[in-house]
């Protein structure tokens, strides 16, 4: 018999696990029902912005999201180090926080910070006490137990393609990766959830959610879709397998659930869809206003954590451009 998830306290709150490139400009359905679930005109949201390069462009970004959503009350925190993250006035400020908001960035970086400090036992207090708190990205991955630290993608599972490492602890039992379908990153899953078949193995594509309960019910939102890879029925040569080549993996249940569908994380069950939740006349009004400086700003969240070369690559392309151009003007 595999180990479950653990049973939540009824005063828990929810979980909010976003793939990345959640829509913040449109219809915000993702967005909408985290502001929503974190009590809306009353509430207080607590963003916090360790796991990004963007410096305070990203908290800012956000900040200035959910006030447009009617929060009033919106605080920014971007500890870097573990000694701020271990300061009792940074801490503080999550009492009484009815919404916790992770940005995307760099998982590894998040953990190392804030993992068993003041201010990663404060996110759990609030998320015991009923706070929602919701990730994207790199935030997504850091909410479980468990959590791919970096890898590459590619279909196939081979061995030395990812390596895990803990998260904040949030979500037991489970594994989550983000920007699934679009960094094609099913075989670095499969990998490990042949390495560690007592967890679960989540996918979550970009601009799509899934909503898990205090009951460890997920509820999928968005565009794309969540892949569930459970191994109960596992077999593979993951163990014998050496240096960087394929694995095989055989026997592990796959589900791709879109918008709507709902899934028993402790039961690993399949439950009854639901209609997919719209966006109001006025949500939608309110994203007319949006500046192209806050698109391109879009663009680059999204971007991050793409692939551990895409920055120095992109350094080098520019390099080479500004060459051509200095020796065409000789």
């Amino acid at each position: 018999m595999l180990p479950r998830m653990a049973a939540a306290s009824s005063r828990a709150g929810h979980l909010l696990v976003i793939g990345g490139a959640e829509d913040k400009l449109r219809q915000r359905q993702i967005l909408s029902r985290f502001v929503s679930l974190a009590r809306g005109p009353s509430g207080k949201i607590v963003v916090i912005s360790t796991a990004s390069s963007l410096g305070d462009e990203a908290t800012e970004l956000y900040q200035s999201l959910f006030r447009a959503m009617e929060v009033p009350e919106v605080h920014g925190l971007r500890p870097l180090t573990r000694d701020e993250a271990e300061d009792r006035e940074v801490a503080d400020v999550l009492d009484d926080a009815t919404g916790v908001f992770l940005t995307g960035g760099n998982q590894l970086r998040l953990s190392a910070v804030i993992a068993g400090t003041r201010l990663g036992r404060a996110i759990a207090e609030r998320y015991r006490s009923g706070a929602i708190v919701a990730g994207t990205s790199a935030g997504a991955s850091a909410i479980a137990s468990h959590m791919v630290a970096f890898g590459t993608g590619g279909a196939t599972p081979k061995q030395r393609m990812t390596q895990m490492s803990a998260g904040l602890g949030l979500l037991p039992g489970v594994l989550i990766d983000q920007h699934f379908e679009q960094r094609n990153r099913i075989g670095r899953l499969l990998a490990l959830v042949a390495q560690s078949p007592s967890l679960l193995g989540i996918g979550v594509d970009e601009d799509t959610a899934g909503l898990v309960s205090p009951a460890g019910i997920m509820e999928v939102l968005g565009k794309g879709a969540i892949t569930i890879l459970d191994p109960a029925r596992l077999q593979t040569d993951a163990y014998q397998v050496k240096r960087h080549r394929p694995i095989m993996v055989s026997g592990v249940i796959l589900h791709s659930l879109p918008s709507g569908y709902r899934f028993d994380l402790r039961r690993r069950t399949l439950l009854a869809p639901l209609r997919p939740v719209s966006a109001t006349e006025r949500e939608l009004a309110s994203t007319r206003s949006a500046t192209e400086r806050t698109r391109r700003l879009i663009r680059r969240i999204a971007a991050e954590g793409a692939d551990d070369a895409a920055p120095e690559r992109s350094r080098r392309r520019a390099l080479r451009a500004r060459r051509v151009d200095e020796e065409a003007s000789e």
